[in-house]
């Protein structure tokens, strides 16, 4: 079972893949790395899935690694008398936090946090970016903002602030409680979503404390301002290019994407590159051309993992799209370029004992 390549591919389980049989075919077909999504998974199925994927590690006697990815805070509206209704572009909207029922005109925000810190003129983005506001007024319990693109709007749905640092921990009470569940399950990695400062990574160290390894998923504004300072803390990043994607210009994300994975090279810690890699692979057993090109591009560039969210976790074809990114990470680590476009991003050995011995060696 020894891979024929060093890029790793990570696999989330889910519908699709959450049986023995399937986790196993999954592995034979180049999974190394098993995500399990804490937001859609409860403490009982996640150890479940960590027993199944140990006894195949066992089966197969080759180390398999167990990510476990926390939900993260997440900002949500309230509810629509009718579950629903419709702004339009130029219209006011209000958020306050009037616990009422809302409608076209108004809707309650139960974050109090997000009221303490946004200001006239931040953004503010409603399920994944469908919606955008700008804020004209923002007091203490409520908010106006004037709808720069309308449409439909439905209780619940999710909030973005892509200019807004929300005092808000990134581990919230279900965080901590998946977390504690995950450690006691034996699990070697831990994501921590919707960070936006160091802070966040150290008070997951202080909890994990050498149990599990600690990745920081990059996929605010505020994180990749800071990104070298939470590199600095964290065991590994993952460009979240989702989340990304809608809090930030789409054509800024390819060059996150490679700032991401040239400071984790230099910083000399792994960097996964994931989100829509194999996307059409959901429902069709072939990628598009563009996808295979996405995959390889973030290869060449030194990604050291690439992932499969819901390809292979509710999918219709999960063994295929594991075994393509197998393909193509094979085939990228046999071209003569890889090589040569990783030494482009070496650092030059230092004037030093240790770069000289090293550099020999090498």
């Amino acid at each position: 079972m020894r891979r024929q390549r060093r890029t790793k591919v990570v696999a989330t389980l889910g519908p699709a893949s959450s049986s023995r049989t399937v986790i196993l075919r999954l592995f034979q077909a180049g999974a190394d790395v098993f995500r399990i999504n804490m937001s859609h998974t409860s403490h009982e199925k996640m150890r479940e899935l960590v027993e199944t994927i140990r006894a195949v590690e066992a089966e197969c006697d080759r180390p398999i690694g167990v990510l476990v990815d926390l939900q993260g805070p997440k900002l949500r509206l309230g509810v629509f008398k009718n579950d629903s209704a419709t702004i339009d572009a130029g219209q006011d909207f209000i958020l306050d936090s009037d616990p009422t029922p809302g409608d076209g005109t108004r809707i309650n925000l139960p974050h109090p946090e997000i009221f303490v810190a946004i200001k006239a003129g931040d953004t503010l983005l409603i399920d994944d970016g469908k919606l955008r506001l700008s804020v004209i007024d923002a007091q203490p319990q409520r908010i106006v903002a004037r709808v720069k693109v309308g449409g439909k709007i439905s209780s619940r749905k999710g909030v973005s602030l892509p200019d807004t640092l929300v005092p808000v921990a990134a581990l919230a009470g279900k965080d901590l409680a998946d977390l504690e569940a995950a450690l006691d399950a034996g699990i070697d990695w831990v994501a921590l979503s919707f960070i936006q400062r160091p802070e966040d990574i150290a008070e997951a160290k202080k909890i994990t404390r050498g149990r599990a390894a600690v990745m920081a998923k990059i996929e605010k504004p505020q994180a990749v301002t800071r990104l070298n300072e939470i590199l600095d803390l964290a065991d590994a990043l993952m460009v979240a290019r989702g989340d990304l994607g809608v809090e930030m210009p789409l054509e800024k994300v390819p060059g996150v994407q490679k700032e991401m994975t040239r400071a984790c090279r230099r910083a000399g810690k792994p960097v996964i590159v994931a989100t829509q890699m194999l996307e059409s692979m959901i429902t069709s057993p072939v990628p598009t051309r563009a996808e295979v090109s996405d995959v390889a591009t973030a290869i060449f560039d030194g990604a050291d993992a690439v992932m499969l969210s819901a390809e292979s976790a509710a999918g219709q074809y999960p063994i295929e799209a594991v075994a393509t990114m197998n393909r193509i990470a094979e085939e990228v680590e046999n071209e003569p370029m890889y090589l040569a476009s990783l030494h482009v991003l070496h650092t030059e050995p230092e004037a030093t004992g240790a770069d000289a011995i090293a550099a020999a060696a090498r």
